[in-house]
Protein backbone atom coordinates (compact mmCIF):
# COMPACT_ATOMS: atom_id res chain seq x y z
CA UNK A 1 0.00 0.00 0.00
CA UNK A 2 1.12 3.24 -0.41
CA UNK A 3 1.92 5.60 2.93
CA UNK A 4 -0.64 7.92 4.08
CA UNK A 5 1.30 11.86 4.19
CA UNK A 6 1.13 13.09 7.48
CA UNK A 7 -2.10 14.40 8.71
CA UNK A 8 -2.52 17.84 8.38
CA UNK A 9 -5.84 20.24 9.36
CA UNK A 10 -7.50 20.78 6.05
CA UNK A 11 -9.29 23.74 5.13
CA UNK A 12 -12.58 24.18 5.58
CA UNK A 13 -15.33 24.36 3.07
CA UNK A 14 -16.29 27.93 4.48
CA UNK A 15 -12.59 28.80 4.62
CA UNK A 16 -11.81 28.29 0.90
CA UNK A 17 -14.92 29.65 -0.04
CA UNK A 18 -14.26 33.18 1.50
CA UNK A 19 -10.77 33.30 -0.43
CA UNK A 20 -13.16 34.44 -3.70
CA UNK A 21 -12.20 32.24 -5.88
CA UNK A 22 -13.63 28.86 -7.86
CA UNK A 23 -13.04 25.57 -6.17
CA UNK A 24 -12.39 22.70 -7.86
CA UNK A 25 -13.28 19.29 -6.73
CA UNK A 26 -11.64 16.43 -8.05
CA UNK A 27 -13.02 13.63 -8.81
CA UNK A 28 -12.41 9.72 -7.39
CA UNK A 29 -14.48 6.99 -8.39
CA UNK A 30 -13.28 4.27 -6.29
CA UNK A 31 -15.85 2.04 -8.44
CA UNK A 32 -15.58 -1.12 -10.72
CA UNK A 33 -18.49 0.75 -13.28
CA UNK A 34 -18.20 4.55 -13.80
CA UNK A 35 -19.18 5.93 -16.69
CA UNK A 36 -16.38 8.33 -17.46
CA UNK A 37 -13.46 5.86 -16.03
CA UNK A 38 -14.46 2.43 -16.47
CA UNK A 39 -13.28 1.15 -12.54
CA UNK A 40 -9.59 2.98 -13.37
CA UNK A 41 -9.25 3.78 -9.64
CA UNK A 42 -10.51 0.68 -7.96
CA UNK A 43 -7.44 -0.28 -6.75
CA UNK A 44 -6.80 1.31 -3.22
CA UNK A 45 -3.32 1.82 -4.58
CA UNK A 46 -4.50 3.50 -7.67
CA UNK A 47 -6.98 5.90 -6.03
CA UNK A 48 -4.44 6.96 -3.75
CA UNK A 49 -1.84 7.70 -6.03
CA UNK A 50 -4.74 9.23 -7.94
CA UNK A 51 -5.90 11.55 -5.19
CA UNK A 52 -2.15 12.76 -4.56
CA UNK A 53 -1.71 14.14 -8.05
CA UNK A 54 -4.89 15.78 -8.32
CA UNK A 55 -3.85 17.78 -5.20
CA UNK A 56 -0.41 18.43 -6.83
CA UNK A 57 -2.17 19.33 -9.51
CA UNK A 58 -4.43 22.03 -7.54
CA UNK A 59 -7.73 20.16 -6.65
CA UNK A 60 -8.92 22.10 -3.54
CA UNK A 61 -11.42 19.07 -2.50
CA UNK A 62 -11.27 15.30 -3.40
CA UNK A 63 -14.58 13.71 -3.99
CA UNK A 64 -14.54 9.98 -3.36
CA UNK A 65 -17.55 7.71 -4.35
CA UNK A 66 -17.90 4.04 -3.82
CA UNK A 67 -20.82 3.44 -5.43
CA UNK A 68 -21.63 4.69 -8.98
CA UNK A 69 -24.16 6.72 -9.52
CA UNK A 70 -24.20 6.65 -13.40
CA UNK A 71 -26.49 9.86 -14.35
CA UNK A 72 -27.57 7.56 -17.81
CA UNK A 73 -28.49 4.34 -15.56
CA UNK A 74 -27.08 0.92 -15.49
CA UNK A 75 -25.05 1.43 -12.27
CA UNK A 76 -25.63 -1.48 -9.80
CA UNK A 77 -26.55 -0.56 -6.44
CA UNK A 78 -24.46 -1.41 -3.32
CA UNK A 79 -24.86 -1.90 0.48
CA UNK A 80 -23.69 0.50 3.13
CA UNK A 81 -21.12 -1.96 4.25
CA UNK A 82 -19.76 -2.75 0.26
CA UNK A 83 -19.34 0.96 -0.06
CA UNK A 84 -17.42 1.27 3.65
CA UNK A 85 -15.44 -1.46 2.24
CA UNK A 86 -14.28 0.64 -0.50
CA UNK A 87 -13.82 3.74 0.89
CA UNK A 88 -11.70 1.90 3.80
CA UNK A 89 -8.36 1.71 2.24
CA UNK A 90 -8.62 4.82 0.52
CA UNK A 91 -10.77 7.77 2.42
CA UNK A 92 -8.58 8.25 5.54
CA UNK A 93 -4.97 7.84 3.77
CA UNK A 94 -6.74 10.92 1.21
CA UNK A 95 -7.95 12.62 4.63
CA UNK A 96 -4.82 12.88 5.75
CA UNK A 97 -3.02 14.73 2.64
CA UNK A 98 -4.40 18.29 3.61
CA UNK A 99 -7.11 19.13 1.46
CA UNK A 100 -11.07 18.68 2.80
CA UNK A 101 -12.41 15.04 1.35
CA UNK A 102 -16.01 15.21 0.51
CA UNK A 103 -17.58 11.45 0.59
CA UNK A 104 -20.11 11.18 -2.42
CA UNK A 105 -23.06 8.60 -1.16
CA UNK A 106 -26.40 8.57 -0.76
CA UNK A 107 -26.47 6.71 2.47
CA UNK A 108 -26.48 8.11 5.77
CA UNK A 109 -24.94 5.22 7.50
CA UNK A 110 -21.76 5.71 4.84
CA UNK A 111 -21.68 9.00 5.64
CA UNK A 112 -21.41 8.88 9.37
CA UNK A 113 -18.50 6.54 8.91
CA UNK A 114 -16.40 9.47 6.00
CA UNK A 115 -17.09 11.64 8.74
CA UNK A 116 -15.77 9.23 11.54
CA UNK A 117 -12.52 9.26 9.64
CA UNK A 118 -12.28 12.36 8.08
CA UNK A 119 -14.19 13.28 4.95
CA UNK A 120 -15.55 17.32 6.03
CA UNK A 121 -17.87 17.12 3.13
CA UNK A 122 -21.03 14.81 2.46
CA UNK A 123 -21.93 15.45 -0.82
CA UNK A 124 -25.74 13.36 -1.33
CA UNK A 125 -27.30 12.83 -5.31
CA UNK A 126 -30.33 13.09 -3.76
CA UNK A 127 -30.39 16.37 -2.20
CA UNK A 128 -31.34 15.36 1.38
CA UNK A 129 -34.34 13.99 -0.14
CA UNK A 130 -33.15 9.93 -0.34
CA UNK A 131 -32.02 9.10 2.76
CA UNK A 132 -34.26 10.71 5.97
CA UNK A 133 -31.03 10.51 8.36
CA UNK A 134 -28.80 12.52 5.96
CA UNK A 135 -30.03 16.03 7.09
CA UNK A 136 -30.05 14.82 10.65
CA UNK A 137 -26.71 13.79 10.55
CA UNK A 138 -25.35 16.87 9.00
CA UNK A 139 -26.94 19.08 11.78
CA UNK A 140 -25.29 17.11 14.57
CA UNK A 141 -21.81 17.19 12.79
CA UNK A 142 -22.27 20.40 11.33
CA UNK A 143 -20.64 19.84 7.96
CA UNK A 144 -21.63 21.17 4.89
CA UNK A 145 -23.55 19.35 1.92
CA UNK A 146 -23.70 19.04 -1.53
CA UNK A 147 -27.36 19.09 -2.46
CA UNK A 148 -27.92 17.98 -5.74
CA UNK A 149 -31.06 18.14 -7.76
CA UNK A 150 -31.86 14.58 -9.34
CA UNK A 151 -35.22 12.61 -10.71
CA UNK A 152 -36.08 9.26 -11.48
CA UNK A 153 -35.83 9.31 -14.74
CA UNK A 154 -36.15 12.21 -17.40
CA UNK A 155 -38.81 13.80 -18.50
CA UNK A 156 -38.22 15.87 -21.92
CA UNK A 157 -41.81 17.56 -21.20
CA UNK A 158 -40.86 19.57 -17.82
CA UNK A 159 -39.03 23.16 -17.81
CA UNK A 160 -36.24 21.45 -16.12
CA UNK A 161 -34.92 24.66 -14.56
CA UNK A 162 -38.26 25.34 -12.44
CA UNK A 163 -38.28 21.42 -11.47
CA UNK A 164 -34.58 22.55 -9.86
CA UNK A 165 -35.53 24.91 -8.06
CA UNK A 166 -38.70 23.33 -6.72
CA UNK A 167 -35.95 20.38 -6.03
CA UNK A 168 -34.23 22.99 -4.00
CA UNK A 169 -36.77 24.72 -1.80
CA UNK A 170 -37.87 21.15 -1.35
CA UNK A 171 -34.43 20.35 0.24
CA UNK A 172 -33.46 23.25 2.04
CA UNK A 173 -37.06 23.12 3.87
CA UNK A 174 -35.89 19.40 4.83
CA UNK A 175 -32.11 21.33 6.16
CA UNK A 176 -33.73 23.56 8.44
CA UNK A 177 -36.27 21.18 9.75
CA UNK A 178 -33.42 18.76 10.82
CA UNK A 179 -31.72 22.14 12.15
CA UNK A 180 -29.08 22.74 9.89
CA UNK A 181 -28.10 26.53 9.74
CA UNK A 182 -28.02 27.72 6.37
CA UNK A 183 -24.46 28.24 5.34
CA UNK A 184 -23.95 24.62 5.50
CA UNK A 185 -25.90 23.85 1.81
CA UNK A 186 -24.35 23.86 -1.30
CA UNK A 187 -26.58 23.48 -4.19
CA UNK A 188 -25.73 21.20 -7.58
CA UNK A 189 -28.15 21.16 -10.30
CA UNK A 190 -27.12 17.38 -11.28
CA UNK A 191 -26.55 18.36 -14.77
CA UNK A 192 -26.85 14.87 -16.42
CA UNK A 193 -28.78 13.18 -13.25
CA UNK A 194 -32.66 12.81 -14.84
CA UNK A 195 -32.00 15.06 -17.84
CA UNK A 196 -31.60 15.06 -21.38
CA UNK A 197 -28.83 16.66 -23.10
CA UNK A 198 -30.62 19.72 -23.86
CA UNK A 199 -32.39 20.25 -19.89
CA UNK A 200 -28.35 19.84 -19.15
CA UNK A 201 -27.56 22.65 -21.41
CA UNK A 202 -30.56 24.44 -20.09
CA UNK A 203 -29.82 24.05 -16.25
CA UNK A 204 -26.52 25.17 -17.22
CA UNK A 205 -27.50 28.37 -18.61
CA UNK A 206 -29.97 29.09 -15.73
CA UNK A 207 -26.75 29.02 -13.38
CA UNK A 208 -27.50 32.91 -12.82
CA UNK A 209 -30.98 32.06 -12.03
CA UNK A 210 -30.26 29.75 -9.31
CA UNK A 211 -27.75 31.85 -7.12
CA UNK A 212 -31.41 33.78 -6.32
CA UNK A 213 -31.17 30.85 -3.61
CA UNK A 214 -28.18 32.52 -1.71
CA UNK A 215 -26.39 29.55 -1.66
CA UNK A 216 -22.52 28.80 -3.07
CA UNK A 217 -23.31 26.36 -6.66
CA UNK A 218 -21.32 23.80 -7.64
CA UNK A 219 -21.35 22.36 -11.09
CA UNK A 220 -20.30 19.38 -12.21
CA UNK A 221 -20.68 18.83 -16.06
CA UNK A 222 -17.29 16.89 -16.31
CA UNK A 223 -17.61 14.39 -19.42
CA UNK A 224 -21.43 14.14 -19.29
CA UNK A 225 -23.40 13.16 -21.95
CA UNK A 226 -25.08 16.90 -23.12
CA UNK A 227 -21.09 17.09 -24.36
CA UNK A 228 -21.36 13.88 -26.71
CA UNK A 229 -24.48 15.45 -27.99
CA UNK A 230 -23.12 18.89 -29.24
CA UNK A 231 -19.58 17.36 -30.20
CA UNK A 232 -19.64 13.73 -30.08
CA UNK A 233 -17.17 11.95 -28.06
CA UNK A 234 -16.30 9.18 -25.57
CA UNK A 235 -16.39 10.49 -22.18
CA UNK A 236 -12.27 10.32 -22.34
CA UNK A 237 -12.40 12.96 -24.72
CA UNK A 238 -14.78 15.14 -23.70
CA UNK A 239 -12.36 17.53 -22.06
CA UNK A 240 -12.32 20.27 -24.30
CA UNK A 241 -16.90 20.37 -23.58
CA UNK A 242 -16.10 20.11 -20.18
CA UNK A 243 -13.73 23.18 -19.68
CA UNK A 244 -15.70 25.59 -21.80
CA UNK A 245 -19.04 24.43 -19.85
CA UNK A 246 -17.30 25.17 -16.50
CA UNK A 247 -15.56 28.13 -17.63
CA UNK A 248 -18.88 29.42 -18.53
CA UNK A 249 -20.57 28.29 -15.00
CA UNK A 250 -17.62 30.47 -13.14
CA UNK A 251 -18.22 33.51 -14.84
CA UNK A 252 -21.90 33.01 -14.28
CA UNK A 253 -21.30 32.51 -10.54
CA UNK A 254 -20.58 28.99 -9.61
CA UNK A 255 -18.37 28.48 -6.93
CA UNK A 256 -17.09 24.67 -7.38
CA UNK A 257 -16.28 23.10 -10.37
CA UNK A 258 -16.45 19.35 -9.81
CA UNK A 259 -14.26 17.66 -12.28
CA UNK A 260 -12.17 14.16 -13.58
CA UNK A 261 -9.39 16.62 -15.62
CA UNK A 262 -8.10 18.53 -12.70
CA UNK A 263 -5.11 19.76 -13.83
CA UNK A 264 -6.78 20.98 -17.48
CA UNK A 265 -9.54 22.64 -15.01
CA UNK A 266 -6.79 24.47 -13.20
CA UNK A 267 -4.96 26.12 -15.88
CA UNK A 268 -8.36 27.32 -18.03
CA UNK A 269 -9.42 29.00 -14.51
CA UNK A 270 -6.29 30.58 -13.66
CA UNK A 271 -5.62 31.81 -17.49
CA UNK A 272 -9.17 33.41 -17.44
CA UNK A 273 -8.51 35.11 -14.28
CA UNK A 274 -5.38 36.39 -15.43
CA UNK A 275 -7.54 38.09 -18.69
CA UNK A 276 -10.15 39.31 -16.60
CA UNK A 277 -7.49 40.59 -13.83
CA UNK A 278 -6.11 42.40 -17.00
CA UNK A 279 -8.44 44.33 -18.16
Amino acid sequence: MISAAVPTAPASLADLLRAGRPLVMGVLNVTPDSFSDGGAFFDPDTAIAQAKAMIEDGADIVDIGAESTRPYGGAQPVSAAEEIARLAPVLPAVAAMGVPVSVDTMKAAVGAWALDHGATILNDVWGLQGDPEMAPLAAARRVPVVVMHNRDRADPAIDIVADVEDFFARSLAVAETAGMAPEQTVLDPGIGFGKTPAQSIATLAATPRLLAFGRPLLIGASRKRFIDSVSPAPPQKRIGGSLAAHLLAVLDGAAIVRVHDVPETVQALKIAAAIRNAR
